[in-house]
């Protein structure tokens, strides 16, 4: 039996029982002030019972979206397996660090494996990796090569080739591009970028972060 019933009961047992008529008033306008209550107590229930609902499928569209672009985010390009397959002897030895990341992907490439101290010139471990870079870009379409340099804040000699570190960021990058070139990359998608110093990924105090910071990065981006 619900309150109402209850509530119902309770005032025909005390007309049964000759309770005064005031006395009588008074208990049926506090059951049914109680009986309305009891009802907006119940609509309040139902509306929080629907709101639950919708927020929980909300929340479970939100966690399909989000699962879905973090599958987006992670599908990796033809260009990504190809590089990643070329130069899995560079990565695993730790010489190469490729990522990729809403269709732009960065080789990164530690300056000692690619030239001597405070020079452009490249080695021959460092043309053994750019080589293998090269044939994966061969046959883009649709996309730009972008190299770039950059150093710790160790200043350079001023009266050396580089007297600053742009110059050396500059230089290093630019000579990776005429490599590429040579090996076939389309030299109309080729740009070289010189940053110094002025964008580490790493604190420049100790010895392991400045090795860090000489890099060369060749992002691979959409054009236009």
């Amino acid at each position: 039996m619900d309150k109402r019933s209850l509530y119902t009961v309770a005032l025909a047992l005390s007309a049964a029982c000759g309770i005064p008529k005031d006395q009588y008033n008074a208990k049926a306008l506090e059951a049914e002030e109680l009986s309305r209550k009891y009802q907006d107590e119940e609509g309040k229930t139902a509306a929080l019972q629907q709101k639950v609902t919708e927020l929980t499928a909300q929340l479970a569209a939100q966690q399909q979206k989000t699962v879905e672009t973090k599958e987006q985010l992670e599908r990796k390009s033809s260009e990504y397996e190809n590089l990643s397959s070329s130069l899995k002897g560079e990565i695993e030895a730790g010489k190469i660090e490729l990522s990729e990341l809403k269709g732009r992907m960065t080789v990164k490439m530690k300056d000692k494996i690619l030239f001597a101290s405070g020079s452009s010139r490249i080695g021959k471990e460092g043309q053994e990796a750019l080589a293998k870079v090269a044939d994966a870009f061969k046959n883009l379409q649709g996309k730009i090569v972008r190299v770039e340099g950059h150093t710790d804040d160790v200043p350079t000699d001023p009266k050396s080739q580089f007297p600053t570190n742009w110059e050396l960021s500059l230089g290093r990058a630019m000579a990776v591009v005429r490599y590429l070139q040579d090996r076939g990359v389309d030299p109309t998608l080729l740009s070289a970028a010189g940053y110094g110093q002025y964008h580490p990924i790493a604190p420049n105090d100790s010895p392991e972060n400045k090795s860090q910071n000489r890099r060369i990065e060749i992002v691979l981006a959409p054009a236009g």
